[in-house]
């Protein structure tokens, strides 16, 4: 299916670089075993066969060879579970990637809801990124009008030369153009924060329903 290329191209590689660089178990972890646990913890994740390889390297240095089967069949169990509209709305949601892990049957429901679920996502990190743009604009803007203050109470000390004096105007010439640069920032953080949410909202009583509200 075209759609599943699509989705699989734009997000596998990135879980692969994010996942491929570190441990995926501690000793304690290896020496536990319960592999039966961790198989279907790994299937509820949506995580590739492949994982398996990976506990088997970071075990590896322990002595500790996988229980391929126990693991193998309780990551299918997890998968049961995760190859669902509302497994795939979740991992969406999540902003975790699809590693093409369920049956073609499955697909036709997961991958839609999935996109939904990364719908979510993205409307949410808009809001989540506005927001902390906006704060940061409030308080740039805060603490420049400190330091217009604080230079404006310099300048009218006593005992200043011309240069001197010369050069506090200058620097409140600067903060001046600081403020109204942050002013634009929050102007501008205020109008995407209100786009994110509308945006938000739209998603809520369009899709909402679908996956028992969010």
């Amino acid at each position: 299916m075209l759609i599943r290329t699509m989705v699989l191209g734009a997000m596998t590689g990135a879980a692969a670089l994010a996942l491929g660089s570190c441990a995926t178990m501690s000793e304690d972890q290896c020496l536990a075993g319960a592999w039966g646990e961790r198989g279907y913890k790994d299937g509820l994740e949506g995580l590739a066969q492949t994982r398996l390889n990976d506990h088997a390297e970071a075990c590896a240095k322990y002595g500790v060879v996988p229980e391929t089967e126990v693991y193998m069949s309780a990551r299918e169990d997890g998968l049961r579970s995760y190859c669902t509209p509302s497994g795939g709305f979740q991992a969406g949601r999540l902003g975790r990637s699809y590693a093409g892990v369920c049956p073609a049957f499955a697909e036709e429901e997961f991958i839609p809801a999935f996109e939904d679920g990364r719908r979510v996502y993205a409307v949410e990190q808009a809001v989540s990124s506005a927001e902390t743009e906006l704060s940061s604009a409030i308080a740039r803007i805060e603490d420049r009008e400190d330091k217009l203050e604080a230079k404006r109470r310099e300048l009218d000390e006593e005992g200043l030369t011309n240069e001197q004096r010369r050069k506090i105007r200058e620097r409140i010439d600067e903060v001046r153009g600081e403020i109204r640069d942050a002013r634009r920032r929050a102007r501008e953080a205020e109008d995407a924060l209100r786009y994110a949410r509308d945006e938000a909202d739209r998603l809520r009583f369009s899709i909402g329903r679908r996956y028992g509200g969010w």
